[in-house]
């Protein structure tokens, strides 16, 4: 028996098609490309075209916008620290399990807290989360990406 939250009756529930099998049928290896930076910073434009060019090459991938998650999944949350943190909690655990399904999931948000997006990366295999923070440079975005 699990014990999770208040609740001692919730189990994990294998799935009956493994990880490896997925990444076959798909011909790709799941992963989490973490796309950071302040509002306006070209985020959502980064994780657009990466989208395109990815499906361009045959590999199927899905964008986690957050502006897009704050309307359903994260509308019950403010933006004081403690609500960011949560944001950010939910938003890996959904990249997490589209990674095992085998899609390269596309994170575009602003996470300004380092410890919440580590706590993202400790949920993969250190190579299935690849960040990338735009930083902007006068009129025109950095790039800073670290696997």
């Amino acid at each position: 028996m699990s014990t999770v939250g208040n609740s001692t009756n919730i189990f994990w529930q294998e799935s009956p098609i493994g990880k490896l099998e997925r990444q076959k049928l798909l011909n790709q290896k799941g992963c989490v490309v973490w796309i950071t930076g302040l509002s306006g910073s070209g985020k959502s434009t980064l994780a657009c075209s990466l989208s395109r060019e990815l499906c361009t090459r045959g590999k199927l991938s899905y964008i986690l916008d957050g502006d897009n998650l704050r309307h359903g999944l994260n509308k019950d949350l403010g933006f004081k620290a403690e609500d960011r943190t949560e944001n950010i909690r939910r938003v890996g655990e959904v990249a997490h399990l589209f990674a095992d399904a085998g899609l390269i999931c596309i994170a575009s948000l602003i996470s300004p807290y380092r410890k919440d997006r580590d706590a993202c990366r400790a949920m993969l295999p250190d190579s299935s989360f690849i960040e990338a923070s735009l930083l902007l440079n006068g009129s025109y975005p950095d790039y800073v990406v670290s696997t």
